[in-house]
């Protein structure tokens, strides 16, 4: 049986504390303090500016602070300790100077999401690096670039490795690539800015969307194998459940059961399927792959709105753009911007 007393004693200058259960105690200043010190980097900052500007700029800055502090306080309250250091304090006004001349919301918490990245990264590396020249960078760019950094990130680098079946990629798309789609341009310009700004470079080689998508949800877009098919390929397992399923495009028939050629690959290691076996499951999967015109017509019967990316995709330099780590890292902010959670950027600049 557990004591009901919490009788304390407390030196002077010392605090007391009783919880009935685990206590968590974080030390460093408090909200409060780094608002003042927040309100302290501007004002000795940012240049003067005369009546009405002068006390818009400062409503600005003391707005987009609010705005950070708050989702530090969710995402990372610990964060709260880097507020006297000056590589941080440099970081903090790069925010509010931009927000202070232009009051754009958007820009404003995509800049928040950034900076509450920063403080994630409290050792000089290469990812705090990325960061700090992402703060700089953001601010240069249009809406109309973020939504293309945001759709190169997402289909270039990324893969949701929990997508089973179309519902579930119309789902994906909705969230991820819907809110980008309609702001994708295709003028030369766009692409040249954002290789002048440090977020890509235009490469030699062209890789179209659809043969993009057919890679990493190449489990999608299977047109499938009848039973004398799989038969006559000498696959020793025959038609097993571990490793075949039925085709998610065409039910009369059967698909390797795996989103991708890695999850087969994960796939054969945990059922101990052999290497004979092996080699002509992963034939049977690139034979059962529809072509690149069928894939899109699948993405854009599932998403009308995908006929958009693709065209973009086509008739624009985006099907040759390769990011940079500050493109990355943009991309993925603008993406947790609008659509919430998204993986930790460490997974790809590290």
């Amino acid at each position: 049986m557990e004591s009901s007393d919490q009788n304390q004693t407390a030196r002077e200058g010392s605090t007391a504390i009783q919880a009935a259960g685990d206590v968590t105690i974080i030390t460093g200043p408090s909200t409060t303090e780094v608002m003042r010190i927040a309100q302290e980097v501007f004002n000795s900052n940012f240049y003067r500016l005369a009546h009405v500007a002068k006390e818009t700029a400062t409503a600005r800055a003391e707005e987009i602070t609010g705005l950070f502090l708050s989702k530090l306080q969710k995402e990372n309250p610990e964060g709260l300790a880097q507020s006297n250091d000056p590589d941080f304090q440099s970081s903090l006004f790069t925010v509010q100077k931009h927000y202070a001349r232009t009051g754009d919301k958007q820009l404003g918490d995509l800049l928040v999401d950034l900076l509450v990245d920063r403080t994630k990264h409290d050792q000089r590396d290469i990812l705090q690096i990325v960061l700090n020249e992402s703060l700089e960078t953001a601010p240069k760019l249009t809406e109309q670039h973020l939504a293309v950094l945001a759709i190169a990130f997402l289909f270039k680098y990324t893969q949701n490795k929990g997508i089973l079946n179309h519902d579930m990629f119309g789902q994906y798309l909705d969230h991820y690539a819907s809110p980008f789609a309609p702001k994708i341009v295709k003028n030369l310009a766009c692409y040249q800015h954002l290789e002048f700004s440090g977020c890509g470079s235009m490469s030699v080689f062209t890789t179209s969307l659809a043969s993009v998508l057919g890679q990493t949800y190449q489990g999608l877009f299977l047109k499938g194998s009848d039973a004398q098919e799989i038969a006559t390929r000498g696959i020793s397992i025959g038609q097993d459940p571990r490793v075949f399923t039925r085709c998610l495009n065409d039910p009369q028939k059967t698909q390797v059961a795996a989103l991708n050629k890695e999850a087969l690959s994960q796939a054969f290691d945990v059922h101990s399927i052999g290497d004979d076996d092996r080699a002509k499951i992963t034939a049977l999967f690139d034979s059962q792959k529809m072509d690149d015109a069928q894939i899109k017509t699948k993405c854009i019967a599932l998403r009308p709105y995908m006929a958009g990316v693709f065209d973009a995709w086509e008739n624009s330099a985006l099907a040759q753009f390769t990011l940079t780590s500050v493109g990355i890292a943009i991309g993925h902010a603008n993406i947790k911007r609008l659509a919430g959670e998204f993986a930790n950027l460490a997974i790809w600049i590290n």
